[in-house]
């Protein structure tokens, strides 16, 4: 019998401030559209405050060419190990999945380099359900767009 419960973690090396990058996903998650626009098409504020524990987002994104929704809340914001957890509690991911959530930590690990390690932990509904890889890759690609626009708009030295 297959597990119902799993868990994928993928690490993503950034060159830019990892600390701008847990700000950008803590209270300016609506830009994120504008940084990976062919992925995420709108993030909106449904309740709460931009970068609060307890605020509830809503996605509107791109996955595997589908057209796709997602709402969340941000269950914890840790500011000493830059972490953020969401837990989805609608959209489109709940139709393969009793729980769903992700978390995005980000570590420097010398003057210049940061890794941002997402984990994402989901109950499937049933047996033949796959792991979210796609989504995985959602959340690799939208973190190195981020990083690819980010590293455009900074100054040439």
């Amino acid at each position: 019998m297959a597990a119902l419960r799993g868990k994928l973690v993928s690490k993503v090396e950034i060159k830019s401030d990892g600390n701008v990058f847990h700000q950008l996903l803590r209270d300016e998650t609506h830009r994120i559209s504008s940084l990976s626009p062919e992925k995420v098409h709108g993030v909106e504020l449904v309740d709460g405050e931009w970068g609060t524990q307890g605020c509830i987002l809503c996605w509107n994104y791109v996955l595997d060419g589908k057209a796709e929704t997602c709402t969340d809340i941000i269950e914890e914001i840790n500011e000493e190990n830059k972490l953020i957890r969401f837990k989805v509690i609608a959209g489109d991911l709940l139709k393969q999945y009793k729980t769903f959530t992700y978390v995005s930590k980000v570590e420097q690990i010398d003057d210049d380099t940061y890794i941002v390690t997402w984990t994402l932990e989901y109950e499937k509904l049933h047996e033949a359900i796959t792991p979210p890889n796609a989504m995985m890759n959602f959340c690799i690609n939208v973190t190195k767009d981020i990083e690819n626009r980010y590293r455009q708009l900074q100054p040439q030295c």
